[in-house]
């Protein structure tokens, strides 16, 4: 497997997408931005939303849907900080937020997001911090229906729920950091799946999708990698090399497209994240399912 390194010197590269017309996006947490790059002209800042954006999925209609942690991320905190929200960016590059509490319950740092088979928007908010030292507070999966009606799906309990993802047949899978847990909400039982623990140490799951095969491409922090794991929890092996803290993934067909944290706190005065691509043989990632929030 060929990896090629696309940019270097980012603050934080998280929750990557592809735009209608084909550009590869990306959020930077320290930057407090969603970014864009392309062959002829690198990164570049595609929509400032302040605070922390830790994820960007785009609309059936162009707009963006950004998880927005507040600018909280570790140790680091944003100049600008924003409500923990999710928020949507206009194709005027207008940023509005959609959501700050559903069903009573404050958001505390929503995290990932991905659209369902049945037209809603799922996301993790994982409310206690990363460090196993900090105070354990249940995280949540969370939905907003297509007219933005928010809902409650599962408490995760004190886990920190991370990426999430659906499968082909609607199904959501989540991971989370803390238990090294990949878990299935079944949507039309309501029920949850405990499909496997990752059994390395290091392989704390962040983002991940599905390939059409239904295994799942899980970036694992600390193994600079990506783990994949068969739909019935079967390890099928690591693809390594991408980064020093890989953080979320994206298919484009048959490549793999992979963000990575990279060292530092954010305050350092340079940044170390990165995105690169692999091309996989045999391999076809899942279309993500179409949605928009009205």
């Amino acid at each position: 497997m060929n990896i090629e390194r696309l940019a270097g010197g980012l603050g934080a590269a998280e929750g990557p997408a592809f735009l209608p017309d084909g550009r590869f996006i990306f959020v930077e947490i320290w930057r407090s931005r969603v970014s864009v790059w392309t062959p002829e002209n690198d990164v570049q800042e595609y929509a400032y939303v302040g605070g922390g954006a830790n994820s960007v999925l785009v609309c059936s209609d162009g707009s963006l849907l950004v998880t927005q942690n507040g600018g909280i991320d570790r140790e680091w905190r944003a100049k600008d900080q924003r409500p923990p929200s999710i928020q949507r960016v206009s194709l005027s590059g207008e940023v509005e937020v959609l959501v700050t509490e559903i069903e009573g319950i404050p958001l505390s740092a929503p995290n990932d997001l991905a659209f369902g088979a049945d037209g809603k928007l799922y996301f993790t908010d994982p409310a206690c911090g990363f460090s196993r030292t900090d105070p354990l507070r249940p995280g949540y999966i969370f939905s907003l229906d297509p007219d933005g009606t928010g809902r409650l799906v599962v408490e995760a309990g004190p886990t920190f729920p991370n990426g999430i993802t659906v499968e082909a047949d609607g199904n959501v899978v989540w991971v989370e950091s803390l238990t090294r847990a990949v878990r299935r909400y079944h949507v039309d039982t309501s029920k949850v799946e405990d499909i496997c623990v990752l059994e390395d140490p290091d392989a704390i799951p962040d983002g991940l999708k599905p390939a059409t095969n239904g295994d799942l491409y899980i970036a694992t922090v600390l193994t600079g990698g990506v783990s994949v794991v068969g739909a019935d929890g079967t390890d099928k092996g690591l693809l390594e090399g991408f980064g020093d803290y890989v953080s979320n993934v994206q298919f484009r067909g048959s490549t793999l497209y992979v963000t990575d944290i990279g060292g530092g706190t954010g305050d350092d005065s340079a940044f170390h994240g990165s995105i690169s691509r692999a091309e996989l043989d045999g391999v076809t990632g899942l279309e993500l399912f179409p949605g928009v929030i009205s």
